[in-house]
């Protein structure tokens, strides 16, 4: 892909100073960075620290395997790819494949990354890898974590398509997941 940052856009950069962590979770923690912009502007900014997380798409013929759980922050069940924080020293492809399994009890015969991102570049520090999974093969058992109430099911991609976007699929890292899969499936 062609690179379209050019020697002009060297004064959008900022230097980051001191960090200050405000808060400690086992999910992220909070830091509170001063930087200062190549003009001179200075400001702290808020950035949330956590690993890299891996979304996994189980392609089954013309279904995805999609697992549904309960979200938290949406007070609602959610459908969506298997996928899950990677563990530290964990290889984003390795995290994939035991994510898969221990969500579905699938293993993947081939994985394919199809991209990273960063979940919002304005306050994360972390990625997203991408993986499509194919030439399934059931284990017969999941092997949820203790917090971990999941069900899985096959589900055609027509329909994950238009479902995309509705109350049953408002994860919006799924449409990034789903964005990368049609992309690898069609000549640009």
């Amino acid at each position: 892909m062609k690179n379209y940052f050019t020697k002009d856009d060297e004064k959008l950069k900022w230097t980051q100073g001191q960090s200050k962590k405000l808060l400690d979770t086992c999910v992220f923690e909070v830091t509170s960075v001063d930087s200062c912009s190549a003009q001179g502007v200075r400001g702290d900014y808020i950035i949330m620290n956590a690993r890299d997380w891996v979304i996994v798409i189980p392609r089954h013929d013309d279904n995805f395997l999609m697992v549904k759980q309960w979200r938290h922050g949406e007070k609602a069940l959610s459908i969506e790819f298997p996928g899950g924080v990677i563990d530290r020293g964990e290889a984003p492809e390795a995290a994939a494949r035991r994510e898969l399994e221990e969500e579905t009890g699938f293993k993947a015969g081939k994985l394919t990354k199809l991209g990273s991102v960063n979940p919002n570049p304005a306050l994360f520090s972390n990625h997203l890898h991408v993986f499509l999974a194919e030439d399934l093969i059931s284990t017969g058992q999941q092997h949820l974590d203790e917090d971990e109430f999941i069900n899985y099911f096959e589900m055609p991609i027509n329909e994950v398509l238009q479902g995309m976007g509705t109350e049953q699929f408002p994860h919006a890292l799924m449409g990034t997941a789903l964005a990368m899969y049609l992309k690898s499936q069609i000549k640009l």
